[in-house]
């Protein structure tokens, strides 16, 4: 079979011990069987891994951050797009997918295709709505609030017994055991986040995750389920096996039916001593273990991109149980001569 060559840019080159999902998307693509890819980066750090990687990336373009402004920020992939003729491009950041959606038509008009959740249902899934989602959903949800100073801190005793999570908005969570750990969190988070700052309940069980993919019609095009074997001390999977448990995965297919989402996801679930599930996080994402997917049997990224481009996509009907990804540390060897390049240019 003829592939067909497209050009698709991909974000989230930060392949460290924090790492995003750029460089696992791009192997997915790599990989694909249906095309033939040439990926541009898009780098908001000059240090971004990915950016290095011949092999895998084949130009890189800086691109400013969300908060810069949505005029600058699609200013920017415009020129890049009038540069390159992208075809297709997977934000892979929950930061800047707010600017993507937005921009979503005006992108289309382009010819630059995009396939993300609508922004109904990238604020309904908000951790902040999480309880409204759960009780609208039928699924249990940890009990939590927001917190927006320290004097919210002082009334959590009311609410919770310790040890809670302490979770940014975006990203971030940390287990705190008493009143000064929750303060410690909160100036950690809002330095990087702002506020609100959300207070999670603490469910005792083995952490289990979904990474999905829904059509936007209701239908679950992949779903594979993973436990995570080694966590780092950013509370990262670092190594993680495939797993059957057709519960979770149904649970995965009813929740996709009733919001009929659309795009990548990864669920994170709390299963407790009862065997009963909690959904802690819904990341409106491919998230940075998506590889695994690829390696049981599920090409996420590119079933992603098919979607993107209007094909009609069959759903996966199975995965490999017992396939393990484990993360290992790679040096790379360049020159300053290409950083010097990426900080004067903005290319690469």
């Amino acid at each position: 079979m003829k592939k067909k060559k497209l050009t698709i840019a991909v974000t989230g080159l930060n392949n460290t011990d924090n790492p995003g999902p750029g460089v696992p998307v791009i192997r997915g693509l790599r990989e694909s069987e249906y095309f033939d890819v040439r990926v541009i980066g898009l780098a908001y750090e000059n240090l971004e891994p990915g950016i290095y990687m011949k092999d895998l990336v084949d130009k890189t373009y800086q691109i400013p951050y969300p908060s810069s402004g949505s005029e600058a920020f699609l200013d920017r992939i415009k020129y890049i797009h009038s540069k390159e003729n992208l075809d297709v491009i997977i934000p892979n950041f929950d930061a800047e997918l707010y600017s993507f959606i937005k921009a979503e038509k005006e992108l289309a008009d382009l010819g630059v295709r995009t396939f993300l959740p609508t922004l109904e249902q990238f604020d309904e899934r908000a951790k902040s709505n999480l309880p409204k989602f759960g009780e609208k959903y039928g699924i249990k949800v940890p009990f939590s609030k927001t917190i927006t100073s320290y004097a919210d801190i002082n009334n959590l005793r009311n609410n919770f017994d310790y040890p809670l999570l302490v979770k940014g908005k975006f990203y971030d969570a940390y287990l705190a055991y008493n009143p000064e750990q929750v303060i410690n969190h909160f100036n950690k988070i809002t330095a990087k986040w702002g506020v609100p700052v959300i207070i999670q309940e603490f469910i005792r069980g083995t952490e289990v995750n979904v990474v999905a993919l829904g059509d936007g019609k209701g239908n679950t095009i992949a779903a594979v389920p993973m436990r995570k074997q080694y966590i780092t001390d950013k509370g990262k999977a670092w190594g993680g096996i495939t797993i059957g448990d057709e519960n979770l995965v149904a649970l995965t297919k009813k929740l996709i039916a009733e919001t009929k989402w659309r795009g990548g996801m990864e669920l994170e679930i709390i299963k407790n001593v009862n065997n009963e599930y909690y959904l802690i996080e819904i990341n409106p994402r491919i998230p940075a273990w998506v590889y695994l997917a690829v390696g049981a049997g599920q090409n996420i990224p590119e079933a992603l991109v098919r979607l993107a481009i209007g094909e009609n996509v069959q759903p996966y009907k199975s995965y490999d149980i017992g396939k393990m990804f484990i993360r290992y540390s790679y040096d790379m060897i360049g020159d300053i001569s290409q950083f010097e390049k990426l900080s004067m240019t903005g290319e690469l």
